[in-house]
Parts: C-alpha cells; sequence; structure tokens
C-alpha cells in the first residue's frame, strides 16, 4: 500500500488560503475537459438569460416580492404565492448552477498544465460579473421592476455570455501571440459588425423596458417612449447587421480568406436569417409570450455569432519553449 503522506499545519493553512492550488496540484485536467467546462459556463449563461426572459413574461417578475429573501419572513417561495412564486424563485435557484459552471471552469483552467494565467482571469471575471448581476437582480425586485434596472440586467448578462465566449475561445487555442488572419480593412469591417450588434442589443431592452411586457401582472412603470417607434429603430438596426454580415461574407470570399473566417460568417447569416423571421412574426402577432423567449435565446446566439466571427479573424499558436542549447563543457568534450 501506498502510506498516505503527512498533511502538517503548514500544508493545512496553505490549502485554507489557496484552495485552487492545492486542486491544482493533484488534478491535472485533459483539454477536452477544460473545453467543456468553458462550454457549460457559456451555456448556463444562456439559459439564464432565456429563463430570466420566461420570468418575466409569465409575469412573474414580482413573484418573490423582495429580496435576497423571497418574502419577509421566508427564504424560500410558499404555496400562497402560486405559480409566479415557484418560477421566480426557481429562476433564483439557478443562478447556483451558474456559479458552478463558472467555478467550475476557474477549478479547470487553473488546474491545467502549463498553467495558462489568461484562462483563470477570464474564469474570475466570469464569476464577478454573476456577482454583481445578482445583486443587480436583487434590486431590480427591490425597486419593483424599474425599466432600466431591467435593461441594465440584460446588457450585464451580455457581457457575461461575451466573457464567456472568450474563455470558451481561448481554450482551444495557444498562448501564443495573435496573428491576423486577414486584413486591416476587413478587421476594421468586423469592429463595425460588432458595434452594430451592441447597438442592436441596447436598443432591445429600450424595446423590452417600453413594450407592453412589463414583467408583472401589477402596474409597472415603463419607459416613457413609444414602443412601436423604438421596434421600428430595432428592425432597421437588425437589418444593418444583416447587410454588413452579408458583405462580410462576399469581401471574405473575394480575399480568399482561411476557412474559419468565413464559416463563422455564415453561421452567424444562419442565425440572423431566423432571428429575424421570429422578430418580424412576433411584431405582427401582438408579441405572442412563446416568440419573445425565442426571441431572446435568438439574441443570446446572435451576440455570440458576432464575437466568434471576431474572434476567428486571428490565430494564436501554441507557445513552445525554447530548448537550451549545448553547454559549452558538453562542446569541448565532444571536440576532445
Amino acid at each position: 500500500m501506498v502510506p498516505v503522506p503527512n498533511v502538517t499545519r503548514a500544508d493545512a493553512l496553505a490549502a485554507v488560503r489557496n484552495p485552487l492550488a492545492l486542486i491544482a496540484a493533484r488534478w491535472t485536467p485533459t483539454p477536452r475537459t477544460v473545453r467543456r467546462a468553458a462550454l457549460s459556463a457559456l451555456v448556463m449563461s444562456v439559459v439564464i438569460v432565456v429563463t430570466g426572459g420566461a420570468v418575466r413574461l409569465t409575469g412573474s417578475g414580482l413573484g418573490c416580492p423582495t429580496w435576497p429573501k423571497c418574502t419577509a419572513d421566508s427564504l424560500t417561495t410558499t404555496s400562497a404565492m402560486g405559480f409566479h412564486g415557484v418560477i421566480e424563485f426557481g429562476n433564483r435557484m439557478l443562478t447556483y448552477v451558474l456559479c458552478a459552471a463558472v467555478g467550475w471552469a476557474i477549478v479547470a483552467a487553473r488546474s491545467e498544465k502549463p498553467y495558462r494565467r489568461s484562462l483563470t482571469r477570464l474564469g474570475w471575471a466570469q464569476f464577478w460579473i454573476v456577482m454583481g448581476n445578482a445583486i443587480l437582480g436583487g434590486i431590480v425586485v427591490l425597486v419593483g421592476l424599474n425599466p432600466y434596472t431591467v435593461a441594465a440586467h440584460f446588457l450585464l448578462s451580455s457581457a457575461l455570455i461575451a466573457v464567456a465566449t472568450v474563455m470558451w475561445q481561448r481554450t482551444r487555442e495557444g498562448d501564443g501571440a495573435p496573428r491576423p488572419l486577414v486584413g486591416k480593412p476587413v478587421q476594421q469591417m468586423v469592429w463595425f459588425l460588432v458595434l452594430a450588434a451592441t447597438l442592436l442589443i441596447a436598443v432591445g431592452t429600450v424595446v423590452t423596458g417600453a413594450g407592453p411586457h412589463a414583467g408583472d401582472s401589477r402596474e409597472v412603470e415603463r419607459m416613457p417612449l413609444d414602443w412601436e417607434t423604438v421596434s421600428k429603430l430595432h428592425a432597421v438596426l437588425a437589418w444593418i447587421v444583416v447587410t454588413l454580415t452579408f458583405a462580410l461574407w462576399f469581401v471574405l470570399k473575394a480575399v480568399d480568406a482561411p476557412a474559419a473566417p468565413l464559416a463563422r460568417t455564415r453561421e452567424l447569416f444562419v442565425i440572423l436569417l431566423a432571428q429575424g423571421v421570429i422578430g418580424y412574426v412576433q411584431y405582427f402577432t401582438k408579441l405572442p409570450e412563446a416568440l419573445v423567449g425565442l426571441h431572446m435565446l435568438g439574441s443570446c446566439l446572435v451576440w455570440i455569432g458576432v464575437l466568434r466571427v471576431l474572434l476567428a479573424l486571428r490565430e494564436r499558436p501554441e507557445v513552445v519553449a525554447d530548448l537550451p542549447g549545448p553547454s559549452a563543457e558538453m562542446t569541448v568534450g565532444t571536440r576532445a
């Protein structure tokens, strides 16, 4: 039998101070495990957005009327709160699942050999965004679903998706200096696409803040804007994003770009077409809840698609350590 090593007081203190280092010293995940951990964090960041939309679309935004407890006397939902309480409290519980997914990504990144500081930082960035958004979500409830706080809540969720997407991509790359695969004009065009997509998402939150789905059956403050006018602006921005994506695909074909940027652009174009169909159908059918929820999922996928196009414009090779050359003594000995 292999003897169990003695654990000194210093070892125990070191484990308490830095448990991640202790785990990293005893576990080395495969690259595939690290990629799966990063992907799980990305998937959960999308799931929490979609379930948050379900809370609003079912009128359950104040199903738990206070925070951090569900009621003044109960941490969890009660039978008297009915369906809306279950929906709202269930979404709160999913935050813990999201934290677990992000935590797994952090642990896997920290334990990978060789250690990649950039991956660990991306994991911790997700953790702090989740914590900040949890607090903001509580504020949303405490201020009675104020539409400006709801918009900020969604935008911070979009930031979480962005960081999770970058981390997932970085798990499939090396740590070498990025090498561009396309020229400067194409890069600038993609940055215009990213800017247009950002504006599209931001205006989408205004559509939500001014639209009919306030998030609760009670009287809820709305943004003092004409909902249909803002929706038309949202549609114009969507067409700009679609046009830029279509033009980008032609430019990439013309300059004989590598396969990765072309593939990511083609995928984004397909997502945009599906999202456009859903958007117009929901507009002309008076915003049925199911289609609005599907549109929110599409919004997340569009954002991920845009970021993947941006990240596909460069490659990052593995960093290969230089092997030391033969020493002077070895050289002399060989000549002798």
